[in-house]
């Protein structure tokens, strides 16, 4: 009987692989890897070619029209527009070692406005009640200001720190904080009062006052007392009279906002702790030396670049120019506290309400370029 048209059938084994009535397996060879090429083999081989620069030849600065000073001259990374380091706004000090770009491609957005209850959160304040004016009674307050009184005789003799006084308008208050935190979050910060040690930065052990080349001063026990009572009044939500403001020259800048004393504690600098040879390359234009170590290599520095507080926004002045250094009226001074090195930025004279803060960014060294500050 014939079969079914439906069996299936056998398949047809093809005659290289039939020997003798019996079917031969084919071996399966894998694919070999394709071997690439070094690119030192590729470049030894590889035509020269010829890029015609003639395009940024003739780039003109965008804001004064011209394309003298190339060597000021930086390009977008985004548009390809030429500025002028010092034509724009805010200028910029020294050449970019990233990218760079203009203000029209950088994306800055409006600074955000806070909440009462987002400013609480946001800069960690001990709830009580209303924004922690009610939780010192007047009587509390008194003692305050003749303890603030008492310093103020002493401070001629023995130069005490002392303790900021804050505006006492809760209102105000507000707006002050509020305004570190919009500046803060513009450049993607967070808030931090503390120094602070990274896994992959200098370890906590670092920091000892004891590896300075020359020694470090010590902070007495009273000013000791008056750092902790500013600390204090911090997570209460009482801070200094300042506010943050940004200037079209100079970027962010801080303003008094109520007078302050010769002498008064304004803050301390803050931010990631790192060692200052893993930062030679870095262009942060706020970095704060903390220890200058007998051995290079040791040397730390503070770098509020994602963590910091207002003093990351007090500006440096100009010390080539007699109107840059009359503007300075804050010194920055480092301490040796319980051990450890700290920096702190303190007033040198009275200051009057609307000025604007300034310090000498090359109190120990002289390597930041400030003849370009305004």
């Amino acid at each position: 009987m014939p079969p079914s048209s439906s069996a299936a059938a056998p398949p047809r084994v093809p005659a290289a692989v039939r020997r003798k009535g019996q079917l031969l397996r084919r071996r399966f060879t894998p694919p070999q890897p394709r071997k690439y090429r070094s690119m030192e083999a590729i470049m030894r081989t590889a035509k020269h070619a010829v890029v015609d620069h003639d395009c940024y030849g003739q780039v003109m600065c965008v804001k004064c029209g011209f394309g003298d000073n190339d060597e000021e001259l930086l390009l977008c990374d985004k548009c390809d527009r030429g500025y002028h380091m010092l034509c724009v706004r805010p200028i910029v000090v020294r050449v970019p070692m990233g990218p760079w770009f203009c203000p029209s491609c950088s994306d800055q957005r409006p600074l955000k406005r806070f909440s009462q209850t987002k400013i609480m959160d946001f800069f960690r304040i001990k709830k009580c009640t209303e924004f922690s004016v009610k939780c010192i009674s007047p009587q509390d307050a008194r003692k305050r200001r003749k303890r603030a009184g008492s310093l103020v005789v002493h401070k001629k003799r023995r130069r005490r720190l002392l303790p900021f006084t804050p505006t006492e308008d809760p209102a105000r208050r507000l707006e002050q904080m509020g305004s570190l935190a919009s500046a803060l979050t513009a450049l993607n910060m967070e808030f931090s009062n503390d120094l602070t040690y990274m896994a992959d930065m200098a370890p906590r052990s670092a920091n000892q006052a004891k590896f300075e080349d020359g020694g470090m001063q010590v902070l007495s026990k009273e000013d000791i007392e008056t750092l902790e009572h500013c600390r204090a009044m911090y997570k209460r939500g009482e801070c200094p009279p300042l506010i943050v403001v940004f200037d079209s020259c100079e970027g962010y800048t801080v303003e008094v906002d109520g007078p302050i004393k010769d002498m008064t504690l304004i803050a301390e600098y803050t931010g990631d702790v790192d060692y200052i040879r893993n930062r030679e390359n870095d262009d942060c234009d706020s970095m704060m030396t903390l220890l200058l170590a007998m051995d290079p290599s040791n040397s730390l520095v503070i770098c509020p670049d994602k963590r910091g507080n207002i003093a990351r926004f007090i500006n440096g002045i100009n010390n080539y120019t007699p109107e840059g250094r009359k503007k300075l009226n804050l010194k920055c001074v480092r301490y040796s506290v319980k051990g450890e090195c700290r920096v702190f930025l303190v007033a040198t004279r009275d200051i009057a309400k609307g000025e604007r803060l300034y310090y000498d960014y090359n109190g120990y060294e002289h390597e930041y370029p400030t003849h370009h500050f305004v």
